[in-house]
């Protein structure tokens, strides 16, 4: 059998996949992300390739492409890392650095939010026309990739970035920009200032938030009102037919959804309510990303 691999390449994390000739997941591992220099995050990714061949007892031969998402600024063209805020690479050769390891004919980059973007699109659309979409990611940064008939809006290259929007700091003394205020390690840094624990994580503050911790609740509604204006910036500009979330702070407690509609019904105007049914969480959730990179692996393939 042949699949496809797709890679998703976090701050954090590195998830990939073995994907079928149906679009299914055959074969899955996660490892964790190692940005101490480029070579060492280089290797991990390495690492994760590995491991999945392995997992599945195929050899390379097997393999028809590997697609691979990268956050930040990328030159799909050449196949180049240019800028990452969480990773170390600086105008990164990723993929001649894969080809030269593993001797596979297609390997494609793209950002890993437009990859994840395309995989969720991708199958709304096989249910319905979608004109105008957007994909949100609330994680390690905070980051979103929009696409119009069909096409990314990609603009000089770093269109999307919402997490680079500033908004009104929760203490009203200055704004901020939205990354530093509601990605998880803001949330979870704030955690820690509110509870005075330096152990608090997101999970520890989102437990606590079910448990109606007041503590819990005072943090959170300090992330959902920035990201309700940050959500709303977007509904403003392009009025889109869907905006889906994704992300790990979203994947894991998909409740935040909701209270970011009822902090958005302060911002919308009459004309703007349908806006709330637009509104939705991954279908693929932590796989969307990888998906996505084998799936543009596919249609590259399909061209050729």
């Amino acid at each position: 059998m042949t699949y496809t691999m797709g890679i998703d390449i976090g701050g954090t994390k590195i998830a990939a996949i073995l994907m079928d000739q149906r679009e299914a997941i055959k074969y899955r591992v996660e490892v964790k992300s190692n940005p101490i220099s480029e070579e060492t995050m280089f290797q991990q990714v390495v690492y994760s390739i590995e491991k999945l061949i392995k997992q599945a007892n195929i050899s390379l031969k097997n393999i028809n492409g590997i697609g691979v998402g990268v956050p930040g600024k990328i030159d799909r063209e050449n196949g180049i890392a240019i800028y990452q805020n969480n990773l170390p690479w600086r105008h990164f050769p990723i993929v001649e650095r894969l080809k030269k390891h593993f001797p596979i004919e297609h390997v494609v980059i793209d950002n890993d939010v437009h990859l994840a973007a395309w995989a969720e699109w991708i199958a709304l659309e096989k249910k319905k026309s979608v004109t105008t979409f957007v994909y949100v990611t609330i994680s390690t940064g905070i980051s979103c990739a929009i696409i119009q008939y069909g096409k990314f809006i990609r603009g000089n290259g770093f269109a999307g970035e919402l997490g680079l929007i500033p908004v009104n700091h929760h203490t009203g003394h200055h704004v901020d920009k939205l990354e530093n205020i509601a990605s998880g390690p803001a949330i979870a840094k704030h955690a820690q200032e509110i509870f005075s624990d330096q152990s608090m994580t997101t999970e520890k503050l989102f437990l606590a938030y079910e448990q109606n911790d007041p503590r819990a609740k005072k943090v959170v509604s300090h992330i959902t009102e920035p990201l309700a204006h940050g959500i709303y910036t977007i509904i403003s500009l392009l009025d889109p037919q869907y905006i889906v979330f994704g992300g790990g702070i979203v994947n894991n407690q998909p409740f935040i959804i909701e209270l970011l509609e009822k902090r958005l019904q302060s911002y919308l105007i009459p004309a703007q309510h349908g806006a709330l049914d637009k509104l939705a969480t991954s279908i693929f959730r932590k796989n969307s990303g990888a998906i996505g990179a084998a799936q543009r692996v596919v249609r590259l393939i399909n061209k050729s």
